[in-house]
């Protein structure tokens, strides 16, 4: 079942679109959107959450700049509006967000009050930003964007975290990979998985660079990471 929610957080009301599974309870996994906000491939994500028995909560991050934003990559006109609405969100504020997503997933009816966290591009940086910060069951991350930014902060992460990189990523360069790998290597909580030959967005349904075998990979991995981790 499919419907939108509002999540009433500590800065004010904002949407959120929800696909619940059809057995309950089941644990909840609030997912990140990329910077065309909460779009058709977002909530195909979200679908495709609940079809694996986790009931989806995909909050609107730009609510603060301007709600319901819904883009797609293909016109260089919306390209270039995520692109703005990117540089202008406010991460501090965001986490607040997601934490307060977070905590409303867990108290929906049906949910087992489990929650886990999982984002894609912003949303990945997101992941790992709100599972350093905040109370969080699990976290996933799949190629976050400026991840190599904020590596002070992984001494935070003490839940569970997978984390998905592209080894051609044009947007994580392997420098920056490298950093990502070195400063997360001796943490047992933390695993992160590389994909050869795979470029930013390759788990993104409708991206340029979406590569089936690897998203698929990446998302077996990842179901059953939350349901180890979510029980």
């Amino acid at each position: 079942m499919k419907d939108r929610i509002t999540i009433e957080g500590r800065d004010g009301a904002f949407d959120a679109y929800i696909a619940r599974p059809k057995a309950l309870p089941a644990p909840a996994v609030v997912v990140l959107q990329e910077l065309f906000g909460v779009n058709a491939d977002i909530r195909k994500t979200c679908d495709e959450m609940a079809e694996q028995s986790f009931i989806a909560v995909a909050p609107d991050l730009f609510w603060r700049q301007e709600p319901g934003v819904d883009l797609n990559h293909w016109s260089d006109a919306e390209w270039k509006k995520g692109l703005a609405l990117y540089a202008g969100y406010n991460r501090n504020k965001g986490v607040l967000d997601i934490a307060d997503t977070a905590h409303a997933a867990g108290q929906l009816d049906g949910t087992s009050g489990k929650v886990a966290v999982m984002g894609f591009c912003l949303g990945g940086l997101m992941a790992f930003l709100t599972v350093a910060r905040a109370k969080i069951d699990a976290a996933v991350a799949y190629h976050g964007g400026d991840t190599e930014k904020y590596l002070d902060e992984a001494g935070g992460i003490t839940a569970p975290m997978l984390m998905h990189l592209a080894e051609e990523d044009e947007f994580i360069s392997k420098e920056a990979q490298a950093k990502i790998k070195a400063a997360l290597a001796d943490r047992p909580n933390v695993e992160i998985y590389s994909y050869p030959g795979c470029n930013h967005a390759f788990a993104r349904h409708t991206g340029t660079h979406y590569n089936a075998a690897a998203a698929a990979m990446a998302n077996r991995r990842t179901w059953q990471f939350l349901r180890d981790r979510l029980r």
